[in-house]
């Protein structure tokens, strides 16, 4: 059975921010230009997981009456804390003046990433875009001369030994005069585009994080609607590990909490989901959450790099967009405004490209479009945050960031870089101090199986696994003895287990099912053995409100 095609001007790989404000804009611009928007997710913001106090100045400028047109931007920030976590019991309240300015969240809103993006979808439909949910990207097609010439979506019905089940359906061939690939952080297309055409060359290697986070509905004496709580320190301080966690007061009674932790961290016994258990237990989290209840759970790895690590983002027949590419502003902590507006940048290029009949050529305007842009000068003012704290550790690197934001003005003459990649930073299990986290009260703190449960997750389970292994022997014959594999702590939904046999032998056990599409294994997996590719489309998390 062959795969059947169809033909757009512009096809969009990602229903996120970045992917449906590219599709918004390129309608607004022209309403000849054909757009198709293609999610795997099993509906628009399925898979979108961010903190998020959301910065609106790329919304602003995309639709500049979205009060009106009903945008979910319903919680203004009312207060802005900072705390600084000397131990499990003790904190420090940041001054205002200590803070670095771009950090200050006066005029942004507490919101849900997910039903924004729903929202940004119903304006893209309005627009005339076609959106697809349900269909996962798998590979990337190219053209005679080398140029991408779109994508096609998995085969469905495929059984886990290969063969064709009943249900089976070839994938979907979308060709396109140019397509944008706006799959989020680690965008497993996106990788491969920038191995392809030496995107990445120059530049420095990429850093990650892991972030991951819960929704609590809370008593309504413990909500303070609209304050917004950021800290850094302890539990990671503990490792010498840098991130920071978040607390953030939504609408409703309900509060965001979570806890980011840079890959970069070099003990393998780390867990980060087991240290976001622990910082919920600190007294300034606890005395939010105690009496309420857990309500939905996730997470998602965030690319940090920032402009020292952004690849090149164009090359022929297409463009690499928003985290996929790595526009996030580490210094505000943010990178939805930046996604979005790289997004409307791509729309602009791609619709003065097509107007003017360049099919499937490489974009160097786009570098132009963007290095002229509002979102450069973020990036390039806020450039140094990874490398300083990654090279002076959280307590000096903040005061250094301070020094750099509020007295430089993100312009200091350095380039603080980091050289080092994120999969390379482990030392041996023998040289490190092994951590014993404590149980799960089931009240504040929970295990991960229950924890994925809130997640929605599921994938139809005869089918090839996704986490493939170059080399099936690495995971027990070298990760286990030097690292006391990793993967089965750094995943966050018990996807990997070292199991033994009653005979004494171990094997490296996959639980696909269970996956959440965070793509941490695909980063930080020492020997870089896993690779995570797509599964059928709709599997996943199906995040509600995230």
């Amino acid at each position: 059975m062959e795969r059947e095609s169809m033909e757009f001007d512009v096809v969009i790989v990602g229903a996120g921010p970045a992917g449906l404000s590219a599709a918004c804009k390129i309608r607004q611009l022209s309403e000849d230009i054909s757009v198709c928007v293609v999610e795997k997710g099993s509906e628009v913001g399925a898979h979108t997981l961010s903190g998020a106090v959301f910065e609106p100045r790329a919304l602003n400028e995309l639709f500049p009456d979205w009060k009106e047109k009903g945008a979910p931007l319903n919680t203004e920030v009312t207060g802005d804390d900072f705390l600084f976590f000397t131990s499990n019991e003790k904190s420090i309240k940041l001054p205002n003046f200590l803070i670095p300015k771009p950090t200050h969240n006066h005029g942004n809103y507490i919101v849900s990433m997910g039903n924004v993006c729903r929202w940004l979808a119903e304006q893209a439909e309005n627009l005339g875009v076609e959106i697809y949910p349900c269909f996962a990207a798998s590979e990337i097609l190219y053209n005679d001369d080398g140029s991408v010439k779109g994508i096609a979506t998995g085969d469905m019905g495929v059984a886990a030994d290969g063969s064709h089940k009943d249900s089976y359906m070839p994938g979907m061939e979308l060709h396109a005069k140019y397509t944008l690939f706006a799959e989020g952080c680690r965008g497993h297309l996106g990788k491969q585009l920038i191995e392809k055409f030496n995107l990445d060359e120059g530049k420095d290697p990429q850093h990650y994080a892991i972030g991951i986070k819960e929704i609590w509905d809370v008593p309504a004496e413990q909500h303070q609607e609209g304050l917004v709580m950021h800290g850094l320190g302890w539990p990671l301080s503990e490792t010498n590990s840098s991130g920071g966690a978040f607390l953030y007061h939504a609408e409703n009674n309900q509060v965001f909490v979570g806890l980011i932790t840079d890959l970069s961290y070099n003990n393998p016994h780390l867990s980060p989901f087991e240290e976001f258990q622990r910082f919920k237990l600190h007294p300034e989290a606890k005395k939010v959450l105690k009496g309420g209840k857990r309500v939905a759970y996730g997470a998602r790895a965030l690319t940090k790099g920032g402009l020292n690590a952004l690849p090149k983002m164009h090359f022929p027949g297409g463009l690499i967009i928003g985290c996929d590419a790595g526009t996030l502003n580490g210094v505000k902590i943010k990178g939805n405004h930046t996604a979005m507006k790289s997004g409307m940048i791509a729309a602009e290029t791609v619709v003065d490209a097509l107007k003017k009949q360049q099919d499937n050529q490489d974009l160097v305007q786009y570098a132009d479009n963007f290095n002229n842009s509002w979102v450069y000068d973020e990036l390039y003012k806020s450039r140094n945050f990874t490398g300083i704290m990654h090279k002076f550790g959280t307590l000096i690197g903040s005061g250094l960031i301070w020094i750099e934001q509020n007295i430089f003005g993100g312009k200091m003459p350095f380039n603080f870089r980091d050289t080092s990649k994120d999969h390379e930073t482990l030392k041996p299990a023998s040289a490190c101090e092994k951590i014993n986290y404590p149980k799960p009260d089931n009240e504040i703190t929970f295990d991960r199986l229950s924890s994925v449960f809130l997640s929605n997750t599921n994938h139809e389970e005869d089918q090839p696994c996704h986490l493939t292994l170059k080399d099936p022997d690495v995971p027990i014959k070298y990760n286990l003895p030097t690292f006391d594999e990793p993967a089965q702590r750094y995943c966050p939904a018990g996807v990997y287990e070292v199991v033994e046999s009653e005979a004494g032998e171990k094997k490296f056990q996959i639980n696909a099912q269970n996956c959440v599409h965070c793509k941490t294994c695909d980063i930080k997996d020492p020997t870089q053995n896993i690779v995570w590719v797509t599964p059928e489309g709709a599997g996943g998390p199906n995040y509600p409100n995230m």
